[in-house]
């Protein structure tokens, strides 16, 4: 029998910890043993231990939940106290709670002497030991504040990391509050801060910020009878990007370029201009990112358009400057929020705090700079490090210490029998539905290496790596929409066009058979589509595909939803890809006849040989760009 350790009871762990337990059903493996080790009393990890007042996800309610766990009642965006007990019920409904042991800290992990690993684990003050085959690393465990130094924080009266940040009343009242770091946290807490009875809050950024909105801006035209006008919510912003051509069925030319980096660049730009006469970021009018800078470098902060109002009050014109403006003025509405002679301050990074107290900002030459160093001296009453955590992992051998890995981001490529889940970081997406799929991976790979599609290549991760400025802490970032994507076709759950017309038809009556190939063609890489197919297959993906799903298309504005995130790539991406296809066809042709494209539709490991020329075969995910490869029941070769 198989045994494996996962530590850590966050969404990581979780998810990793059910799908241990379904290999046997799923993938018919032999028995597992497996023991989730969590230092907390109860499940959730960050989302219980690290959240504050008015906690809430920046991520959907669609893209978050995982694939073959729903949620369809509730917010677009869940409070904290609702995923966990959505993560509760999760547990709940997977039977998972046998498997877990609480109050247990990992001090060590060992080779075994006879292979596998040993677990060291502290539990009610003794030490205990278990062997095992496998460990899942899912964090959780040893994972410290980012607290950077900062020469003369000790003279403030109050400096804490965001970690220990919980409520409102932890400001104080009258108080200058000194906020470092301007990711999602960051915007948090000065919101929680200028919304308190403080005297004065500041923003500090070391390079710049991207604020993003959480819904879709579908910027309102005056002159038309836009549905946003109207009570119903807008697209959430994580989910409504198309797939089709983007990241489904991409040839490897195009997916490597910077093809597609380019045109978001440039839909970034507009939307953000048209909407709100700014490139810089939603309604940001200070603080924007380094100049030349890309989609493919940044973080989107999706808590952007809770704190745009605050921090525009001293940078946004009043009225619009240039013929441009007010011609864009004349068309599109964008709404504005009264905070009622509240703001809060952008400066740099503090370079010290000087005996007396006050800060000192850094020279960034930037607008904000000098604009600070205007202002009368700040002595800030409280300071708060939004600055993010270290990943530590003592307690594991010095070979194997370090997340980084080489291997789709979770394992080593010469000791697969370690995992880590969850350590990469999206830049518009979430964390826990990127672990569910890793961890499905990890899983296959672990205890049905003959069911993964094929050689795990190093050459198909660059694509959906983003580019790490030089001495950037995080250096793990990734695309969510090509990782989620690369996942699914290293398992062989990405499913064809017919597969996908063939299982809306079958399916036809949980509502219009079209339905399906629209929500997987014009929807994201919702965790569920990939259930549709292979080891993972899950009876409820089309109902939840056909129903939830597709009311994500459904709402999206025609112009700034369909025609712009849909339409257009579809028609750019698309014949570009059948074109490299055709090329690289006409290439790789091995004698004098025409290229062809043999088609086997035989179950896995047998080969039964058609010979044609299917417009299936161009759409289907193969992503290696050589041939012949095998993609679970495709093999696409020249003839």
């Amino acid at each position: 029998m198989v045994r494996i350790a996962v530590i850590g009871a966050g969404p990581a762990g979780l998810v990793t910890l059910k799908h241990i337990l379904a290999a046997e059903r799923q993938l018919g493996t032999g028995p597992v043993e497996v023991k989730l080790f969590e230092f907390d009393t109860g499940v959730g990890g960050t989302f219980r231990a690290r959240t504050y007042e008015d906690g809430e996800l920046v991520s959907s309610r669609q893209l978050t939940t995982f694939s073959d766990f729903r949620r369809e009642d509730g917010p677009d965006f869940l409070s904290v106290k609702y995923y966990l007990k959505y993560l509760d019920d999760y547990c709940t409904h997977f039977h998972l709670w046998p498997h877990m042991n609480f109050s247990c800290q990992v001090t060590r992990v060992e080779n075994g002497k006879s292979g596998g690993h040993t677990l060291t684990y502290l539990s009610e003050g003794a030490g205990h030991e278990w062997d095992c085959d496998a460990v899942a690393v899912c964090a959780g465990l040893h994972v410290d504040p980012n607290t950077p130094h900062l020469e003369g924080v000790d003279k403030v009266p109050l400096v804490m990391h965001s970690s220990q940040f919980k409520r409102r009343e932890q400001f104080g009242v009258g108080t200058n509050v000194l906020v470092l770091g301007s990711g999602e946290t960051g915007a948090d807490v000065s919101l929680l801060a200028v919304t308190s009875p403080t005297n004065r809050v500041v923003l500090c950024h070391r390079n710049g910020f991207h604020l993003a909105p959480k819904t879709n801006p579908n910027p309102r035209l005056i002159l038309s009878r836009s549905r946003s006008t109207t009570a119903r919510p807008q697209v959430p912003i994580d989910v409504s990007r198309a797939s089709l051509f983007d990241t489904a069925y991409t040839h490897p030319w195009l997916r490597s370029s910077s093809i597609l980096w380019t045109y978001y660049d440039y839909y970034v730009r507009w939307i953000l201009w048209t909407s709100w006469g700014t490139t810089h970021g939603s309604d940001q009018w200070i603080g924007e990112k380094p100049k030349g800078w890309t989609t493919a470098q940044i973080f989107f902060n999706k808590s952007g358009n809770k704190i745009a109002p605050y921090i525009n009050v001293n940078w946004k014109p009043k009225r619009p400057q240039g013929l441009l403006q007010r011609l864009r003025s004349l068309v599109v509405h964008t709404p504005t929020t009264d905070t009622k002679g509240r703001y809060i301050d952008v400066a740099p990074w503090p370079e010290r705090i000087d005996d007396d107290g006050i800060v000192h900002f850094r020279d960034n030459g930037r607008p904000e700079y000098q604009y600070m160093k205007a202002q009368p001296p700040i002595k800030p009453d409280v300071i708060v490090f939004c600055t993010g955590y270290k990943h530590d992992f003592p307690f594991l051998p010095p070979s194997s210490a370090s997340s980084r890995t080489d291997v789709r981001d979770i394992w080593h490529r010469d000791n697969p029998s370690i995992g880590f889940i969850g350590f990469v970081r999206p830049n518009l997406g979430a964390i826990p539905p990127l672990a569910e799929l890793q961890a499905q991976l990890w899983v296959l790979n672990l205890l049905a290496p003959v069911r993964v599609a094929g050689p795990l290549l190093p050459e198909d991760e660059p694509h959906y790596r983003l580019v790490a400025p030089e001495g950037a802490r995080v250096n793990y970032g990734v695309d969510h929409e090509s990782y989620a994507y690369q996942l699914a076709l290293d398992m062989g759950t990405a499913p064809s066009l017919t597969e996908v017309c063939r299982a809306g038809f079958e399916a036809s009556e949980h509502g219009a058979w079209w339905k399906l190939p629209l929500t997987w063609a014009l929807g994201a890489n919702f965790n569920t589509k990939f259930t549709l197919v292979g080891p993972w297959r899950w009876d409820g993906a089309v109902e939840a595909m056909t129903g939830e799903l597709w009311d994500t298309v459904a709402r999206r504005e025609v112009f700034f939803g369909h025609v712009t995130l849909s339409v257009l790539p579809i028609f750019i991406f698309g014949p570009m890809s059948l074109l490299f296809w055709l090329v690289r066809g006409i290439a790789n042709a091995q004698s004098p006849l025409p290229p062809r494209l043999f088609i086997l539709l035989s179950p896995p490991r047998t080969v039964a040989r058609t010979v044609s020329l299917s417009v299936d075969a161009l759409l289907h995910p193969v992503h290696r760009g050589k041939t012949p490869f095998v993609h679970r029941r495709l093999v696409v070769a020249d003839y």
